[in-house]
């Protein structure tokens, strides 16, 4: 997700120094600036808000600088303040126990970072939102211009009634599901005459992805306020293990102002534009956050301040699989092999358990168990691709919080 937005960020610093042209030319580039990046929220939730601190980078794979040692503070209309809690390099939280944004309040941020420079945003009234009625699920197919095939699965709705027009909306989601691996490794080989058993067998996990799509919606255009069946998520049934055991999703409905919404507005057309030079070209996104001690630099990205409703659906393997739909199938790639699956037709030239050991794991695979005969000797070794073997890899073996097991 960070390295998405600093993808948008690189096209943006590169729009400030280039003009739009249909005949060749010669652009003449500014020295590079690095600039800040925030990214901040702050909700009405009972959790921590956060604010994270960057700056951007010379080439848009290079991984962010996080801005560490700054001094942030959210302060309300009331003048309290809440100084937030450098929680990792350049991640910034309020305390969930001691601060909680209101509706009907306004919120300024201000930041100072070790340089002495200091940071404002403009302030920020929290509004109201109406609570999501329901969210459910029915099965439903895309077509993929990639493959020239129907994608199925299902897609996630929600419906919201009885607000007046003149809102402005944001959605978003987090997914989490438990997925077990089909070839956990259990022994751990060191060498053919010593392969003990792994204290802790990595099976059932779960995993987590937030949403990284930019879901905007207003009701100032003659719209009633209603939002009846409004997809938030397509869900493919066949593409990942989501739905082999349990699955859960969270949607969360955020009110934005008019000017936050035109911020996300901006981002989607930037998020469309491709590389022709026909297309739409990059260019600047103004920000809610000015440098008080440099009023020419310009910053990058958006205090947003929301009031949230949120809602759970659970989906077990026995719901999704009433649907009908194809289901997820490992591709593990097991391999049994030996030191008889590679004879040696001279002396020397077979392989030993070691060199097969290490050969497969050279290779890319994760080593499962070992295979002994009717004799206990030595027969077999187990290799998978390493995703079969260990679910952590793409998971937690902690449960969520929150997690309700179905079935």
């Amino acid at each position: 997700m960070i390295k998405r937005w600093h993808r948008i960020i690189f096209a943006l610093v590169i729009s400030f120094t280039m003009l739009t042209c249909i005949d060749p030319y010669t652009p003449k580039l500014k020295a590079f600036e690095s600039r800040l990046v925030v990214d901040a929220l702050l909700t009405d939730e009972i959790t921590s808000s956060y604010v994270r601190l960057t700056r951007t980078t010379l080439f848009p794979d290079e991984d962010p600088k996080m801005v560490s040692g700054a001094a942030v503070t959210i302060t309300d209309d009331m003048g309290t303040t809440a100084l937030l809690e450098e929680r990792t390099p350049g991640d910034y939280r309020t305390d969930s126990v001691t601060f909680r944004a209101e509706a009907g309040r306004t919120y300024t941020l201000a930041i100072e970072t070790t340089d002495g420079k200091k940071y404002e945003s403009s302030p920020c009234l929290m509004r109201p939102v109406a609570d999501i009625d329901s969210l459910y699920y029915g099965v439903d197919q895309f077509f993929s211009e990639q493959t020239g095939a129907f994608r199925e699965g299902i897609s996630f709705y929600i419906d919201t009634k009885g607000e007046e027009s003149g809102s402005y909306y944001r959605w978003s989601y987090e997914e989490w599901w438990k997925f077990s691996v089909p070839d956990p490794a259990i022994f751990r080989y060191f060498n053919d005459s010593t392969i003990v058993p792994l204290q802790t067998i990595n099976r059932t996990c779960y995993a987590h992805t937030s949403s990284a799509v930019i879901n905007i919606e207003n009701t100032v255009s003659g719209h009633t306020g209603d939002f009846i069946m409004k997809p938030v998520l397509f869900v493919a049934s066949n593409e990942s293990d989501r739905l082999l055991i349990q699955y859960c999703l969270v949607v969360k409905q955020m009110s934005l102002s008019a000017e936050e919404y035109e911020f996300w507005h901006l981002m989607t057309e930037i998020n469309e534009a491709g590389g022709d030079i026909f297309d739409k070209q990059p260019f600047q996104v103004f920000s809610n956050i000015r440098n008080l001690t440099d009023p020419d630099e310009q910053v990058i990205g958006y205090f947003q301040v929301s009031g949230v409703k949120q809602k759970r659906i659970y989906v077990s393997l026995r719901e999704a699989a009433a649907l009908n739909l194809p289901l997820y199938n490992y591709e593990c790639d097991r391999q049994e092999k030996g030191e008889i699956d590679y004879p040696s037709t001279s002396p020397g030239e077979g392989f030993t358990f070691n060199e097969i050991y290490a050969g497969f794991l050279n290779s890319g695979y994760a080593f499962v168990a070992p295979i002994y005969d009717n004799d206990n000797m030595l027969f077999r070794l187990i290799f998978v691709r390493p995703d079969c073997a260990d679910c952590t890899r793409r998971g937690s073996l902690l449960r969520p919080w929150f997690w309700v097991d179905l079935d």
